[in-house]
């Protein structure tokens, strides 16, 4: 199953050439043949790498065939590396959450650009060149901060809001009755409570035909080429 995802993802990435469209977005000249049927959606975690979480929850995924995205805040990479390397390794994606969870919303140049380039720098160190996307913490950036950003930005579409909660299964039906195609979901993988609900929503949601992929693999999917200082929230055509 994993090796065939892959490969197909691997197709519908090659296929995505880009064109302008009118409102800016760039779009493939002619959209991927995606089976009708499959149902995209992104899971992303937010102020990890925490080891025990963690952890559990990169061997879930593995055990699943799932991809998600990592939004990384950078005081805590270090000490935690091997399971930044891993989740390389095993397909996920890995992004920025900023160096100390700064509120970069209202900060000034000089502090944001402190914020996502010691992080950048270190995963750079860590991964290699790529690109890694930034989720400016709490989802919140001024307009006039964007043109400062050099890469693609994520909020969500689905909040689990399960640091509120601390409830595995409250967190996973919050997410359950809003699941729908090319949603991205926020949760966290620092608390054990979001683990556990986020491999009970995989369970749920790939049993009803829906297939977790990267947030960049969702754009690509939907023909979305990401622009720099662009926020995206869903994997719908903007």
């Amino acid at each position: 199953m994993w090796k065939r995802r892959l490969i197909f993802l691997c197709l519908v990435l090659l296929t995505a050439l880009p064109c302008t469209h009118s409102d800016g977005a760039i779009l493939a000249d002619a959209p991927a043949a995606i089976p009708a049927e499959t149902k995209y959606i992104a899971l992303t975690f937010d102020d990890g790498p925490r080891k025990s979480t963690t952890t559990k929850l990169l061997d879930g995924l593995r055990e699943r065939g799932a991809s998600a995205t990592f939004f990384l805040v950078g005081e805590q990479i270090e000490a935690n590396r091997e399971l930044v390397e891993r989740m390389k390794a095993e397909g996920h994606q890995v992004g920025n959450h900023t160096w100390s969870h700064a509120k970069l919303e209202g900060a000034d140049a000089g502090t944001v650009a402190w914020e996502i380039k010691k992080t950048n720098d270190l995963l750079v160190s860590i991964l290699g060149e790529g690109t890694y996307w930034l989720r400016p913490p709490y989802g919140r950036i001024q307009e006039a901060q964007k043109k400062q950003i050099t890469v693609p930005m994520v909020t969500w579409s689905i909040d689990s809001r399960d640091w509120e909660s601390l409830n595995a299964a409250k967190a996973a039906q919050s997410v359950l009755q809003e699941a729908h195609p090319n949603a991205i979901i926020l949760m966290h993988d620092i608390y054990p409570t979001s683990v556990e609900a986020a491999l009970k929503i995989v369970d749920v949601l790939q049993k009803e035909g829906y297939v977790f992929v990267t947030v960049e693999e969702l754009l690509a999917l939907n023909g979305i080429k990401p622009q720099l200082g662009v926020i995206y929230r869903s994997g719908d055509p903007l």
